[in-house]
């Protein structure tokens, strides 16, 4: 790997992480918020402290060949217990099993940190290796059995997490599935780093040199799987937020067409409230179903119940469901309205009022709470039911009011 296949994910988790301050400042007793952003934090300084500049840098800053060597291993480490610990509190539960497990995965991997640095003390490793240090020492006592502590506390997280987010991936839906499927490719990856690596060092004790398992397929396989590891977790703490706009924009188009159908012809038009462009979608989509609510009520005076019955008879006889029709009726009476108002815009009250107030009363029972009954009728103005109830309603045809 080059240098800077180390410093650019670096880079970016540590962007992510000043990203997510905010959050831990208001949240920093959630224990999600804390794991996600010390997830980053290490998973960042993996990166740099694994590059070899800076792994030459530390070893001459301190004077001692390989310092780096347990440093990078303790920080892996972290970054693997950080895992476990979001896996177990992401998962929930009893708040006392919780607990319980995030304190035995804390203490084991707090022991293996602390074991790391103790065996390298106790080792003698003189010449310096920048990229090959776990297969040139994995015959050497004490080094060999720092390496296989930290490759096999990394074994264990990915294995455990990686077979959570498959069982739990199966369970569940949307974003969360989403996030549990990249975390699980994430995790399989680090199971290949750490089988290659242990390949590679088993190898030397057999005298055999597998060293290109540890210098060339392991580094960029776990970089691969840091980065999609932290975006599998980031995914469903970003995602909905992500849609949520999505979807408003896309319920503010879909209204589009209704909106512009109702206010046609309308004298309130000119008069209607802008909304500034820089306005957030939220605000936009309100004001939006604001206004066809506001014309549909000043179209009430044109409203036909029998434009709507007529409509509903046919889609009916046509194989509608009945849910369906009725809003592709609703539709009809709208739409006949519309044309009426293009044509007596002075109509006051209707002479025969039990009809305009039969379909006033239809028409709030179509539009039932919430946006999906005028995201329906929005889509039931292509239907050719509402084309045929339009064209009864110009001028010339016969219509009895």
């Amino acid at each position: 790997m080059r240098n800077t296949d180390y410093y650019l994910p670096s880079i970016a988790l540590g962007i992510a992480f000043i990203a997510k301050l905010p959050v831990l400042i208001r949240g920093w007793r959630d224990p999600l918020v804390v794991c996600v952003l010390y997830l980053l934090v290490t998973g960042g300084m993996a990166f740099f402290f694994a590059a070899p500049p800076t792994i030459v840098a530390v070893n001459d800053l301190t004077g001692i060949p390989n310092i780096s060597a347990p440093l990078v291993y303790s920080v892996m480490c972290s970054f693997s217990a950080a895992c476990l610990v979001l896996i177990v509190n992401w998962r929930g539960g009893p708040p006392k099993t919780v607990a319980r497990h995030t304190r035995r995965w804390v203490s084991a991997y707090a022991t293996v940190i602390v074991a790391l640095p103790v065996l390298f003390i106790l080792g003698n490793a003189p010449v310096e290796r920048l990229r090959d240090l776990d297969t040139y020492y994995a015959n050497t006592p004490f080094i060999r059995e720092m390496i296989v502590t930290y490759l096999a506390a990394h074994l264990v997280a990915a294995s455990v997490t990686a077979t959570l987010c498959v069982g739990w991936a199966r369970k569940v839906t949307g974003w969360l599935r989403l996030g549990l499927s990249v975390l699980s490719v994430g995790f399989v990856a680090d199971l290949i780093f750490c089988i290659a690596k242990l390949t590679a060092v088993s190898a030397r004790w057999t005298g055999r040199d597998w060293d290109f398992l540890s210098t060339n397929v392991a580094p960029p396989v776990a970089a691969i799987g840091a980065l999609v590891v932290t975006i599998g977790f980031v995914i469903p703490l970003v995602g909905p937020r992500l849609s949520a706009p999505v979807a408003a924009w896309s319920d503010y188009m879909h209204l589009a067409p209704l909106w512009r159908h109702v206010h046609e012809h309308s004298p309130s038009r000119s008069n209607s409230m802008q909304v500034p462009w820089w306005s957030a979608v939220d605000m936009r989509l309100t004001m939006r179903e604001t206004s066809i609510h506001d014309e549909l009520l000043r179209l009430q005076p044109y409203l036909d119940d029998e434009v709507r019955r007529t409509a509903l008879g046919a889609a009916l006889a046509a194989g509608a469901p009945a849910a369906e029709a009725d809003v592709v009726s609703a539709a009809a009476m709208v739409s006949a309205a519309v044309e009426s108002r293009a044509h007596q815009p002075e109509a006051g009250v209707d002479d025969h009022g039990h009809r305009t107030s039969d379909a006033t009363a239809a028409l709030t029972a179509t539009l039932a709470p919430g946006r999906s009954r005028l995201l329906q009728l929005s889509q039931a103005l292509q239907s050719p039911f509402v084309t045929a109830a339009r064209v009864r309603a110009a001028p010339g045809e016969s219509r009895s009011r």
